[in-house]
């Protein structure tokens, strides 16, 4: 009888083994954004439940489609997401917009703004402490390289640690690593840099609205 009860009891085991071994992982959910400089796809990243499933549900009402990226820094990123962009006239600033909601900070340390690092804007600190994302605007990071120096610099400044592959990231391909841990990363593109780079090179106004409107599109895709 001894016996047949382990012989169960280690089978039992075995399963739930096998079960988390070949447990499939989360799919990522993809999203391509249509401009007239080309298409950007980015894939939405898991460990960011919250600001994930709040952009499918935004990009599923077709809430971003005839937005504009509305600030653009060359060097540093291109936002978008301001409902009121896609009314706006020459001229008018923007950057205010948006659902009526915000969404609470998910910080990762896995998750930096290396360049391509699709990020939620939000209000600053002083009307911002708990650093909560902007309901619908975000940026993507553009940036640009760093030496090793600049971030042992920023690691002291900012009471932060950048990880070797940060660093190797940061050096190399470039980024923006003083917003890490100060705004959500929510996903990253993977296709389309150079499209990034196309957008952020255009001339822009006062207050860094390009002078030509960039209209963009926003559609989920399968794998």
């Amino acid at each position: 009888m001894r016996k047949i009860i382990f012989t169960v009891a280690a089978l039992s085991l075995l399963t739930i083994l096998l079960s988390l071994t070949f447990k499939k992982k989360e799919k990522e959910t993809l999203v391509l954004i249509k401009t007239s400089y080309g298409n950007i796809k980015i894939k939405l990243y898991n460990e960011t439940p919250k600001h994930r499933d709040n952009f499918i549900k935004l990009v599923q009402e077709s809430y971003y489609n005839g937005t504009l990226f509305h600030r653009v820094i060359n060097g540093f990123m291109i936002q978008g997401g301001d409902p009121d962009s896609k009314t706006a006239k020459p001229g008018q600033m923007l950057g205010n917009g948006g659902p009526g909601y915000t969404v609470p900070a998910e910080f990762d340390t896995t998750l930096y703004h290396k360049k391509g690092a699709l990020a939620a804007a939000r209000l600053g600190d002083n009307m911002n402490p708990q650093k909560e994302s902007s309901g619908s605007q975000f940026y993507i990071v553009q940036g640009k390289t760093y030496k090793n120096e600049d971030l042992d610099m920023l690691e002291k400044r900012m009471k932060i640690h950048f990880s070797a592959a940060q660093r190797k990231m940061y050096t190399t391909v470039g980024g923006t690593p003083m917003l890490d841990q100060n705004y959500t990363v929510f996903g990253e593109v993977i296709e389309g840099l150079d499209v990034i780079d196309k957008i952020a090179a255009v001339k822009t106004a006062p207050g860094d609205r390009p002078l030509e409107d960039i209209k963009m599109e926003i559609t989920i895709v399968k794998k």
